[in-house]
Parts: structure tokens; C-alpha cells; sequence
């Protein structure tokens, strides 16, 4: 329960690389991580901006409907997110296995890929017998190009174990990120939440 006028920031994600860039922009917020189903249908997949974005979606009205019970009084921000590395369409998820992570990357070297991640904010109110929802998702994308990776530095880079909870089989903030010889777009869109186009949109995270 917050106080009159105080906002309750949650961020809908156990992610440590989301709740950094969250705390190295100043937002004061909880942590309430979200188990949803992440599977999508063929027709989903053809588009991974709207796929982002759904997965976003189904997270936080997941945590709204933990959150907000029936004697939720106060004013909650919802913060969820999700990541798609895509690449000539296809959808790249987080590998299987060693073998599925070096098929990726793999596949990503010395190509341009897209990276797209949709955040989904939703704002519950509730005062007294009143109580309202209302929510807004964006996706933002990031082209990402990889330099030519030998088998050699697929291995060691898979043997940090770093690839297997990752879109893409790769975070750009740890040793892969000296696979990447150009970035158009958010170094933050690739790590997972584009903080900055967040607290554009929503200025008050930062109240």
C-alpha cells in the first residue's frame, strides 16, 4: 500500500540487467518477478516488434492480477518487459543447449540482426470503492551487427555459461559485447529495457 500521492514503481522481472538500468536511472522501485507462459503462435512470430510487445503485455497484467487484490488501495506502476532477437525474420529465443547457442551464434556472425524490446506500463489507482487500470506498450528496436566469430571464441564465450539465459544467446554488456562492430539504435534496447524512452514517456517513474 503506498501513501496519498506516492507512486508504487514495480518491475515486473527478476532480470539484474533490467533492475540496473533501472536503479543507474534513479527510479526507486520493487522487484516482483513474473513466471508466464512465453510461447507464441506461428503468426506472432512473423513479427517480432508485436511478439516484444504481447510478451510484455502478458507479464504485467500477469503482475497486475498478483498485485492489485481486492484490498489494494493506492496508486502502482507496473513495469514489464521482453526481448526478441530476430534475424532475416526468424525469431531467435534463448538456447536449448551449448549446441543450440552455438547454432546462434553462429548464424549471427557476421550479420545484422534486430533487436526488439517491448516494455508494458501499467497504472492501477485505487482509492476507496474506485479503482481503474490503465496501461501503455511501445517496442523499441536496435540493429546490431556482428563482427565474423571464429569457432574458437563461440566455445570460450559459451563456456562463461553467460549465452543460456539470453535472447539471442548473447548480453552485450558481458564478453559478447566484443562481438558487436556496430550498434544502430539503444545499448539499452539490447540489454533488455530502453530506460531512456521509458522515462520520456513516463516522466513520473522518476517522482
Amino acid at each position: 500500500m503506498t501513501q496519498p500521492g506516492e507512486l508504487d514503481v514495480v518491475l515486473a522481472s527478476a532480470s539484474p540487467r533490467r533492475r540496473d538500468l533501472l536503479e543507474k536511472a534513479g527510479v526507486r522501485f520493487r522487484i516482483h518477478a513474473v513466471d508466464v507462459d512465453e510461447s507464441l503462435d506461428p503468426d506472432d512470430l512473423k513479427d517480432p516488434v508485436e511478439a516484444a510487445k504481447k510478451l510484455a503485455e502478458r507479464k504485467a497484467h500477469a503482475a497486475v492480477e498478483q498485485l492489485a487484490s481486492e484490498d489494494y488501495q493506492g496508486t502502482m506502476a507496473i513495469i514489464a518487459s521482453d526481448t526478441i532477437v530476430a534475424l532475416d525474420g526468424q525469431v531467435f529465443g534463448k538456447p536449448h543447449d551449448e549446441a543450440d547457442a552455438r547454432r546462434m551464434l553462429g548464424e549471427l556472425s557476421g550479420r545484422t540482426h534486430q533487436v526488439c524490446t517491448g516494455v508494458s506500463l501499467w497504472l492501477v489507482h485505487a482509492e476507496g470503492e474506485e479503482f481503474g487500470i490503465v496501461y501503455r506498450t511501445f517496442a523499441d528496436v536496435a540493429n546490431v551487427t556482428f563482427k565474423q566469430l571464429s569457432d574458437a571464441e563461440i566455445a570460450s564465450y559459451i563456456r562463461t555459461g553467460d549465452p543460456f539465459d539470453k535472447a539471442g544467446a548473447y548480453g552485450i554488456q558481458g564478453e559478447a559485447g566484443a562481438f558487436v562492430e556496430k550498434l544502430d539504435g539503444s545499448r539499452d534496447t539490447v540489454m533488455g529495457l530502453p530506460v531512456g524512452r521509458l522515462l520520456e514517456m513516463f516522466p513520473e517513474l522518476l517522482a
